[in-house]
């Protein structure tokens, strides 16, 4: 039967050869790969417990891909591994680890210069990696996920909210968060870093 998805405003389709890397195939729905990624945030979220890290080792591309595979590495074959295709967002395939690289090297300078607010750097680094889009699949809560590991476990912060509701499903706390990710695109960041703190 094979998996059938719908897609909601800002989810990015995966391919049908991304599709075949399903480690599960008794999934066939939205719902039932929503409940199994879930499944698998959850253990990368034990995983996290306790443990505390430094942005040295957070801001690293073995890091960024760990993390992914822990959060969907249950799931997905690719999990852990740029993607190969090009999307309708995100950097050129080519360019993925060339723009994250630019990434981790501005965080970096961020915070050695205190050059904004530990929330604006995690809300912003977090911003940047979903627009590189990295992964076939789960950017947007992998990057929520960074963003928390450097406010919580690097900068000692409270965790963000992130609205304190599931940004997978049509809401409209999801239509703020779009909303929110639209104006960082414009270099406004006061929304998003308001949203992550409601």
């Amino acid at each position: 039967m094979g998996l059938n998805l719908e897609y909601i405003n800002g989810q990015t389709p995966i391919d049908e050869d991304e599709k075949e890397g399903l480690l599960i195939p008794t999934v066939t729905t939205r719902g039932e790969l929503d409940e199994f990624e879930q499944l698998n945030i959850d253990e990368a979220n034990q995983w996290l417990l306790g443990k505390k890290f430094n942005v040295e080792r957070v801001l690293t591309e073995s890091f960024v891909k760990e993390l992914h595979k822990r959060m969907f590495g249950n799931v997905w074959k690719w999990a852990g591994h740029f993607r190969t295709t090009d999307k309708n967002i995100g950097s050129d395939k080519h360019r993925i680890g060339i723009d994250l690289k630019l990434l981790l090297d501005d965080c970096k300078y961020w915070i050695k210069n205190k050059i904004f607010s530990e929330d604006e750097i995690a809300v912003r680094f977090s911003h940047r990696i979903v627009k590189i889009h990295c992964f076939a699949n789960g950017n947007g809560r992998h990057s929520r996920m960074m963003g928390d590991i450097l406010i919580e476990k690097c900068f000692g912060q409270e965790p963000f909210s992130w609205g304190v509701k599931n940004l997978t499903d049509i809401s409209k706390t999801r239509t703020e968060y779009i909303a929110a990710l639209r104006l960082a695109d414009e270099e406004d960041y006061s929304a998003l870093i308001k949203f992550a703190r409601e």
